[in-house]
């Protein structure tokens, strides 16, 4: 139906615009550290994330490329995705300047994970690299039995590079009376839509951009090198009467 009428379109009318969730990932930073409850082991979602390290900000695809399992785009491919097989398909060697500077515009898998935070009473979500999501899912696994009794301590330890994500099973005795009351009234199932509006979404138009805020020649690979317009949002355009 293209078209709502009388009460549904007044709710319409009424109803607020913004629909995100209004959740963000929880920063994780060497000596963080958080109690929480987990509530199960399956609390994460896989994403393909693009970015380069303290120059251009995490981000995913709004339309998003056909991968083969290893993640290698080919179909429908972004705009990052076609500056990541510019390079590559120079590159004779990974080390090589040509497989370096691909390797900076590849999409890399990155997993959310949420838990139950039981100072705040309320879910956080951590953004975590592959590696250090096994690391946390191994835990989890080998004290799922006991995931209904036994809070754990999430932290990040190292500095630098040199970071990990440790996870640390807690009897309920070491916990707060504030936290064992948390841990009581925590959830007992995920509701997957915790995950909702996690991820910086970019469209084919922001992605050129940040393209070229990344010092990527955007010409080479198909793309007009003038300021995109495209990205301008039309929602409040004024209506022609």
């Amino acid at each position: 139906m293209n078209f709502t009428t009388g009460a549904d379109a007044l709710a319409a009318l009424n109803a607020s615009s913004e629909t995100k969730n209004s959740r963000e990932f929880t920063s994780l930073k060497s000596g963080s550290k958080f109690i929480v409850r987990v509530i199960d082991k399956a609390a994460v979602q896989m994403a393909y994330s693009y970015g380069i390290f303290k120059q251009v900000n995490s981000f995913v695809a709004k339309e998003p490329s056909t991968k083969t399992p290893n993640g290698f785009p080919t179909d429908n491919l972004t705009p990052w995705d076609k500056a990541y097989k510019y390079h590559k398909d120079k590159s004779k060697d990974f080390n090589d300047e040509h497989g370096q500077e691909a390797s900076k515009y590849r999409a890399k898998q990155r997993f959310a994970m949420a838990f139950f935070d039981l100072d705040k009473g309320d879910y956080i979500i951590v953004d975590l690299s592959k590696k250090q999501a096994q690391s946390i899912a191994t835990v989890i696994s080998k004290n799922e039995s006991k995931l209904g009794k036994k809070a754990f301590e999430l932290e990040k330890v190292g500095s630098g590079t040199s970071t990990s994500v440790m996870l640390s099973p807690l009897d309920l005795e070491d916990l707060t009376e504030k936290q064992r009351t948390n841990f009581e009234s925590a959830p007992t199932e995920f509701d997957q839509s915790v995950f909702n509006g996690i991820w910086y979404e970019q469209n084919e138009a922001q992605m050129i951009e940040l393209l070229k805020q990344a010092g990527f020649d955007v010409s080479l690979i198909g793309y007009n090198d003038a300021s995109s317009t495209q990205n301008k949002v039309a929602d409040d355009d004024p209506l022609p009467f």
